[in-house]
């Protein structure tokens, strides 16, 4: 396969299937082994793109024939690379559990072709190389995800898509407005170009201007302080696989961005008072965030605002400022996708069981269902960060790199808040899996498709956490990969 093949797989794979799905909707078999095939064809791209960059190769392509400054391009190089492939990995666990949780219906009304419209989006993000082709993969991110919150029609869910989509397109015109400043100034729109132009060079005001607007925008896709309001209005309404998919995705793919603009564009040391910023918004968005997951009692809501609460201790690596400081966050990105993933889909397993996400009503998992409840232990767990699991490795070297660079502070908030999240998840373990099931509620079964992907996903998680260094290496090379000095 070509370089320029590759590359276009991880997207031209999911938008073909996405194509092909949206014909074939009122033949749900036919369509949802379309949908199948193509993840599993996703998959294996996204590991033979990771493993081509891994032998030291950055992979270039454009498209169209267009001259400078608006070729489409797109650029594979470690970072995007990683996240590819760890896109492939939720893909396949997500798909594995659409099996039980989506069907004849969902499918009908469009799920097939709206999640792999999804996973193209997402990968066009993390592969795009120029800014403003950056922006048009997350609007189409916004579109599938809309469709995938109102899949059931419900009330609930048309409210939660009205928030998310009336946020996103304030937070698209901050980045439509922050691109038009950056390229009235340097007349060119790829990425790498940019922060060639940019190295060295005296920041004006306008460049500052455009580099806040876009961080903004994207910020607020990520969930980010104070910022994050909508999301846990809107992502427990969908179905519980695109639920889990929004969780391990969305977010990431916002902060991805943020990370490309700061640290590519930018260097985020070389913009006055940035790291500071990043230092308040990290603290803010995990405290406040843990605070409000302590105060749910649906499942689906607490993961919520975890989701967000974790976007905060990656934040911590702006404000770090360095390439240690990325490599940790990083890291720390790759861990929280596959995790929290695999928290939404314990959380549809667990309704599965006893009928309710709501941890005060569940409970005797571990007695009526002991190898869901075996599974599910290493995401919680690996959440609230008790080694060896990931979360413990990951938690552990962003703390340490921020009280090395003198912002002990910080990791001081960070460990407090590591303190309250064991405080919520076991809260969650102890109610809804150890304590007596509830007078009435009756235990059933849960689908084999439903364990078998959430045993991917904690395999995934189990791996890492025994072998942290070789994530960590992969990190180091990502972070070098956006342009942040050692």
């Amino acid at each position: 396969m070509s370089d320029g093949l590759l590359l276009f797989a991880p997207v031209g794979l999911p938008l073909a299937g996405a194509a092909l799905t949206a014909m074939l909707r009122r033949h749900r078999h036919i369509c949802r082994w379309t949908m199948e095939i193509t993840v599993l064809l996703l998959a294996f791209a996204s590991l033979q793109l990771f493993l081509k960059v891994r032998e030291g190769y950055i992979l270039t392509t454009r498209f169209g024939g267009w001259p400078e400054p608006f070729a489409i391009s797109f650029r594979g190089d470690s970072f995007g690379a990683t996240l590819v492939l760890v896109t492939g990995l939720l893909a396949l666990a997500a798909m594995i559990y659409a099996r039980a949780d989506i069907g004849a219906r969902r499918r009908h009304a469009g799920f097939d072709p709206l999640f792999l419209g999804m996973l193209a989006a997402v990968n066009g993000a993390f592969l795009t190389g120029d800014l403003f082709n950056l922006y048009v993969w997350f609007e189409l991110m916004l579109v599938t995800a809309l469709g995938l919150i109102t899949l059931d029609r419900r009330r609930e869910q048309l409210d939660g898509a009205f928030r998310y989509a009336a946020l996103s397109m304030v937070g698209a015109t901050f980045i439509l407005l922050g691109i038009a400043f950056i390229f009235a100034e340097t007349g060119v729109l790829e990425m790498v170009e940019i922060g060639k132009q940019l190295a060295g060079r005296e920041l004006t005001l306008s460049l500052v201007t455009g580099g806040a607007l876009i961080f903004a925008g994207f910020a607020l896709k990520s969930g980010l302080f104070p910022l994050y309001f909508w999301l846990p209005a809107s992502y427990p309404t969908a179905p519980i696989t695109a639920s889990a998919i929004f969780a391990g995705l969305l977010t990431k793919a916002g902060f991805y961005a943020c990370v490309r603009v700061m640290v590519t564009l930018f260097g985020v040391q070389t913009l006055p008072g940035f790291p500071l910023m990043f230092a308040l918004v990290a603290a803010g968005t995990m405290l406040m965030c843990v605070l409000g997951a302590l105060a749910q009692t649906d499942l689906r809501r607490l993961l919520s605002w975890h989701i967000i609460a974790q976007v905060g201790y990656m934040a911590m690596g702006l404000a770090i400022a360095s390439a240690i400081g990325i490599q940790s966050a990083i890291f720390y990105m790759v861990h929280s996708m596959i995790v929290q993933t695999n928290l939404f889909l314990v959380a549809g397993a667990m309704a599965r069981a006893d009928g309710t996400f709501d941890v005060r009503l569940a409970g005797g998992i571990v007695r009526s269902q002991p190898l869901l409840a075996l599974l599910a232990a290493v995401p919680i767990l690996s959440l609230a960060g008790i080694p060896p699991f990931s979360g413990f490795w990951a938690k552990f070297m962003v703390i340490r790199s921020s009280f090395a660079v003198g912002l002990g502070w910080l990791g001081a908030v960070a460990l407090f808040v590591s303190l309250l999240t064991i405080i919520s998840m076991g809260s969650v373990w102890a109610q809804a899996f150890w304590q007596s099931r509830a007078a009435g509620l009756r235990a059933r079964r849960v689908p084999p498709a439903m364990l078998m992907a959430i045993g991917l996903l904690s395999a995934a998680t189990l791996l890492i956490g025994l072998f942290p260094d070789t994530l960590w290496g992969i990190a180091g090379d990502a972070a070098l990969a956006t342009g942040a000095r050692r």
